[in-house]
């Protein structure tokens, strides 16, 4: 028994929102956009691999399979004459993991709606606000901006299991970016932000307290523009710390994980798009090591483009 116990706890690995933001590779994420536009958006993500553990767990060929259709929405507008953009996406899961356990194979699956995922942006510097027209004509500048990105417990969750969706808490992650164009194809982004987690007091068998560590999150992508909306680019994270404790005793599961991938938007007609994503991992030292493949489609509506509320940077 003490031995299954330890095998669902790193199933949560699979779910758990320490893994799922802290691998994300988001190029362009910080790119100026006009002001009234919103975007739909529907994807697609499937994930194979395996949990590296602490070699002194009695498990072995631990492995999973996880696809995640998600839903999404995002708009932007002006902020005091500067770019800013609110998203939120809401993911469904499903997952299937087995492993070796004293010698005996075991499998276990899930499936639900996962934790919704709400972001706001701001471009501090390099992108005032502007119509179409207005950033077509303006030359590429050298932008900062931050986010903050919010983690809501509205997943699947039920104390008295181990393995669940959503993980009944919240995250939180503030993050600084620079992205700077290189002439007139090239561009280079940088992201550093942490996550910071509320506690789990209903974790299982549902009177545990289930605490994290702060886990930092670092990002840099290089991109290149084929031509106008479509680009590809080359991927890049790091994510460190997050050891987390089950009622005061700490457990052996501090991250210090890098993952590689590739993205590229193809332009579909003059309002849609697609999207698609590899990312697989580069150093794991615990957690997911994982090869993940994702699409999506995008379609915009553009508002009203009228006079820019922004003045000359």
């Amino acid at each position: 028994m003490k031995y299954c116990y330890l095998f669902l706890i790193v199933f949560t690995l699979l779910a758990g929102v320490e893994n799922s933001t802290a691998q994300d590779l988001d190029p362009r994420a910080y790119a100026r956009v006009p002001v009234n536009i919103t975007v739909a958006f529907a994807g697609f993500g499937y994930s194979h691999g395996a949990v590296v553990t602490d070699p002194t767990l009695p498990l072995e060929d631990l492995e999973a399979t996880i696809g995640s259709p998600s839903l999404g929405i995002v708009h932007s507008f002006g902020l005091l004459g500067k770019t800013a953009q609110v998203n939120a996406v809401l993911p469904y899961a499903w997952g299937d993991a087995s492993a070796t356990i004293s010698g005996t194979r075991q499998s276990t699956s899930r499936s639900g709606f996962g934790d919704m995922r709400l972001r706001f942006s701001w471009l501090l510097l390099g992108a005032p606000a502007a119509t179409i027209g207005e950033i077509a004509k303006a030359p590429r500048k050298t932008i900062i901006g931050t986010s903050l990105s919010i983690v809501t417990p509205t997943g699947q969750y039920f104390p008295e299991k181990l393995i669940n969706l959503g993980t009944s808490r919240w995250a939180f992650k503030p993050e600084l970016a620079i992205s700077q164009p290189l002439g007139k194809r090239w561009l280079i982004d940088f992201y550093t932000g942490i996550w910071l987690f509320t506690e789990n007091d209903s974790f299982y068998p549902g009177s545990s307290v289930r605490k994290q560590d702060p886990l930092g999150s670092f990002q840099g992508h290089l991109s290149y523009n084929i031509k106008p909306l479509m680009w590809v680019a080359f991927d890049w994270t790091w994510y460190t710390g997050g050891r987390s404790t089950v009622d005061g005793v700490e457990m052996n599961d501090r991250q210090s994980n890098s993952r590689v991938g590739g993205t590229m938007v193809m332009p579909v007609g003059r309002r849609h798009s697609v999207k698609f994503a590899f990312s697989t991992g580069a150093i794991i030292r615990s957690g997911a090591d994982f090869t993940s493949i994702s699409a999506g489609w995008q379609t915009t509506f553009l508002g009203k483009q009228g006079k820019s509320v922004s003045k000359a940077e």
